[in-house]
């Protein structure tokens, strides 16, 4: 089905341009779906497309060892777009990118993007403010690995997800957040256990829900915030209250 040229689409980065700017792209954008755990792209491999997750979709970058383990190092909703969106598509990814909750997705052929980018410097602007903001995210990310014990690190991911799907429930698995996480699923359900005893998170089968939000923002990392005042302040036509409005109506 082709995509309107106005109207939302579901990806609050889209839905920011201007009735002109969109219509540069959007009879090129394609919708597809993801399933919860298949690959976008793999490390790599050349990433010919921009991705941009709908509604709940959520991707994330993940970097996997030699010995076998992973790490997540950006997540990536509907407020931006994963994939060919910072390299223009020439190199090859260094990152696996996988669904972590899956659901629809606009695909955009990178060389579309970069076409309409030279012919709006609006557009172009748009996209080199996300880009900020997505390495703003990996330089957050790598601090806060290296900084942070685990369980201000477990209520940092756990935010970052709830702003993408904007409800309190996950469907967050103890599997997918241990290898987020980086660490053996066993570790993570004593670390789980000890936060829920606390009375910040319910854990569930598939699921954990965030039961006071302001008392997990208290007891997270500044990580969290400090990359949320960033993007707002780069990027705050994109997380405006009309663009939360426009996610809400879309079809997705």
């Amino acid at each position: 089905m082709p995509i309107e040229s106005s109207g939302p689409t579901g990806n609050l980065l889209l839905d920011a341009l201007s009735d002109p700017d969109r219509a540069l792209i959007a009879p090129h954008l394609e919708r597809t779906t993801y399933a919860r755990g298949e690959t976008a792209f793999e490390a790599g491999a050349a990433v010919t497309h921009v991705i941009f997750p709908c509604r709940d979709t959520i991707l994330a970058l993940v970097v996997t060892t030699r010995d076998g383990r992973t790490a997540e190092t950006a997540t990536i909703g509907h407020d931006g777009a994963a994939g060919a969106v910072v390299g223009g598509g020439r190199v090859p990814a260094f990152a696996k990118g996988m669904v972590q909750i899956g659901g629809s997705v606009l695909r955009l052929e990178a060389d579309r993007l970069e076409e309409a980018a030279g012919r709006s410097a609006s557009l172009h602007d748009l996209f080199m403010r996300y880009a900020d903001c997505f390495v703003a995210q990996l330089l957050q990310t790598a601090a806060c690995n290296a900084l942070h014990p685990i369980e201000q690190r477990c209520l940092r991911w756990l935010l970052t997800i709830q702003d993408r799907i904007e409800g309190d429930t996950l469907p967050v698995t103890h599997e997918l957040l241990a290898a987020m996480l980086g660490v053996q699923r066993t570790y993570l359900t004593r670390i789980l256990r000890v936060l829920q005893d606390q009375g910040l998170i319910r854990v569930g089968r598939g699921r954990i829900t965030v039961l006071d939000r302001d008392a997990v923002s208290a007891s997270a990392c500044e990580c969290h915030a400090r990359l949320r005042i960033r993007c707002e302040t780069v990027l705050g036509t994109v997380y405006g209250p009309a663009s939360r409005t426009a996610i809400a109506s879309a079809d997705g």
